[in-house]
This record gives structure tokens, C-alpha cells and sequence, in this order.
């Protein structure tokens, strides 16, 4: 994770248990050992009981752990919950007064923030600064905002909020969280940065609850396009890989950068570009002729693959990549095999044309 440029880990939730305050020592321990300046955080929710088992983790490891202390605002969640606002209040002093006191480093968190009420916001995050609070996190738990609310929500946060709490904005580290729920997840990091968040959350593959977390890696992609960071993001693939096959979430064949598709050409116009490219010794145009994503920034790189829309161009260029002496009629037999296939054609299903080819 940092050889991407990654700052920041949320380890879990140290009130689930001792099982899990088991796994978050064990991944301490490993950052320990090998000497990561990944700065560490727990989700606690806003109650002391949660907060004290990262007393006794932060003296074991002499580091910090940031509590990322959590407490929902929206009507709705006080609705459903029946508080009030002086209890939200009252629970968020408690929370962060302990943790203040304790030496652990405070994230108030607004669930639902795009839901709430501004001065419900206002008030929350006023108190939390005012006890000793340097970082906010601002949430679309429910994944409802669009990147334009987004924007409006910031700027509030930053032009108001902040400077209304009598402290400087660079003082206040204001993070963006945000859900897939409409779908809109990295639109609204985008959005986040361009309206001047500090931190931007994220999940490999977009895990997490219903329809899941902003994609971590589809923000690092679009952020380098964007030219706003500069980092080495040639091993996110490995680090998709690694995710996908840890924690058993699908990776799709056509998801974005990293799906098994992503950069696969079988059209046979597309593809004949894509290939002139590279006969010119140019992969920094192989890369972009077809492509708004360049494969080799990632650790990827183009494949041409034969499907019922390819020319012959894609399986001359088959053939020689895999080895084959190219020969017309076994051109002209592998063309007619693909016209009758609903999909481009895996690799196994080429060789078989050719053995079928070389036994007629």
C-alpha cells in the first residue's frame, strides 16, 4: 500500500471484540516489524468503551492510532434512534474528551453527513474541534450525494464551519467518505479533492456494506490522470490481485483498468490501430489510440484477441505472438471459426481451431 502512495489504513472495529482487537495487534505487530509509516486508525463509535482497548494498543506499539469515532446526524438516524441533538452532543464530549485525554489522536465522523441538517453539522463538529478534534470526516454513508452536492458540502465544512469553530483550516485535516450506493462513488472522491479535502477514503474493489465503498483503485487511476498525484502506481494491479483473492470479491471481466478485459481489443479496425502502434516501436501510442486509460502506468499492457468483428489483422497478429508460422488458409479458417462466436475467443479456443485446422 505505500509503495502507491497510500497514507492511511483503517485497521477495523476494536468494539466488535477480542477477536478482532486480536487481528488489529497482529497488523500493528506487521507494521512494526517492517518499518511502515502507514498511519494507522480504528473505527470506534462514539463511546469510551470502544476507544480504550487503542489506550492500551497505542502503548504497545508507541505509535499513534487514530480513533475514527463515528456517530450518525441525519434526521432520519435520529429518527429511527430516538435522540436528540443534546444527546449527540452529550455522547460526542464524552467520546472525544477520553480520547483527547488518553493521547489518541481524534477523526470525528458524521455518518450521513450528506443527509443532515447544515446546523445539526455545524454544531457537532463545532463541539468536536472545540475539545480537541484536528480531524473531520465528512460521509455520504447512504452513497445519496452527487459530486455537485459534494462541492457545496465542502466548501460549507471549510468557508463556515471551520473558521466558526475559531481554528484555522489548515489546521483541521477534513477527510471525504463516501458509497456506491447510485453508483457515483469516485465521481464524489473527484469531486472531493477538486473542493479541497485533505484525505480521500477508499476500498480495494470497492468493498464494503450494500453496494460497497468508493473504489480505491479507480481513485488512485483517474487522480494520476489528472495529473493531481504523482505516485508509482505500476504494482495496483498486483494489489487488485491480492485484494480479489484475499477477501473473495468478484473482479469482474470488465472492470475498470483491472478486469481481464480491460484492455482487450477484438474489433478489427480498433485492433489494427492498436497494432500499428506497436510495429512503429511506440507503446505510448498503443496505449492511447484505443484506450482513455494507459495500460503500462498500471503494470498492464494491450491484448489483441480474435472475435466475429475481427479482421484478419488481429489473427496474423495472434498467431506470430504465440508462435505460429502464419499461413493463409489457416487465417481464412480461424476468420470463419470466429464469425460464429458470440465472444471473443479465449486463447484455448484458438489453439483448438488450429489443431482442428492442422488435422483436416
Amino acid at each position: 500500500m505505500e509503495k502507491l502512495g497510500i497514507q492511511k489504513v483503517d485497521l477495523g472495529l476494536p468494539g466488535a471484540g477480542p477477536f478482532h482487537i486480536g487481528h488489529i495487534d497482529a497488523m500493528l505487530t506487521h507494521m512494526g516489524e517492517n518499518g511502515y509509516e502507514l498511519r494507522p486508525g480504528c473505527a470506534v463509535r462514539t463511546v469510551v468503551s470502544d476507544i480504550e482497548p487503542l489506550v492500551e494498543l497505542q502503548a504497545k506499539h508507541e505509535r499513534q492510532i487514530q480513533a475514527s469515532a463515528f456517530l450518525g446526524t441525519s434526521p432520519i438516524r435520529q429518527f429511527a434512534e430516538g435522540w436528540t441533538m443534546e444527546r449527540i452532543l452529550s455522547t460526542a464530549e464524552k467520546a472525544v474528551t477520553f480520547a483527547v485525554d488518553n493521547d489518541i489522536p481524534v477523526m470525528f465522523v458524521t455518518e450521513d453527513t450528506t443527509r443532515s441538517k447544515p446546523e445539526d453539522i455545524k454544531a457537532v463538529y463545532t463541539r468536536a474541534i472545540e475539545l480537541g478534534a484536528d480531524r473531520i470526516c465528512v460521509c455520504d454513508t447512504c452513497g445519496h450525494v452527487t459530486p455537485n452536492g459534494v462541492r457545496k458540502l465542502l466548501t460549507f465544512i471549510q468557508d463556515e464551519v471551520i473558521p466558526d469553530a475559531g481554528v484555522k483550516r489548515a489546521d483541521i485535516e477534513v477527510n471525504w467518505h463516501g458509497h456506491q450506493d447510485r453508483g457515483l462513488g469516485v465521481a464524489n472522491n473527484l469531486a472531493a479533492v477538486e473542493a479541497g479535502a485533505d484525505v480521500i477514503h477508499g476500498t480495494a474493489l470497492g468493498v464494503g456494506e450494500r453496494a460497497g465503498n468508493a473504489p480505491l483503485d479507480q481513485t488512485l487511476v483517474n487522480l494520476s490522470l489528472m495529473g493531481v498525484i504523482n505516485n508509482d502506481l505500476t504494482a495496483l494491479n498486483d494489489y487488485m490481485r491480492k485484494a480479489h483473492e484475499y477477501i473473495e470479491v468478484a473482479l469482474p471481466h470488465n472492470y475498470p483498468v483491472f478486469g481481464e478485459d480491460a484492455f482487450e481489443t477484438g474489433t478489427g479496425v480498433h485492433a489494427s490501430a492498436v497494432i500499428k502502434a506497436i510495429k512503429k516501436g511506440d507503446q505510448w501510442l498503443a496505449d492511447r489510440v484505443y484506450s482513455g486509460v494507459p495500460a503500462q502506468d498500471f503494470g498492464l499492457k494491450q491484448v489483441i484477441r480474435i472475435g466475429h468483428m475481427s479482421g484478419r489483422s488481429n489473427i496474423i497478429w495472434w498467431l506470430q505472438q504465440n508462435g505460429y508460422e502464419v499461413d493463409d488458409d489457416m487465417v481464412a479458417h480461424i476468420f470463419e471459426v470466429a464469425k460464429g462466436q458470440r465472444r471473443m475467443m479465449s486463447d484455448e479456443k484458438v489453439h483448438a481451431a488450429i489443431a482442428e485446422f492442422q488435422e483436416a
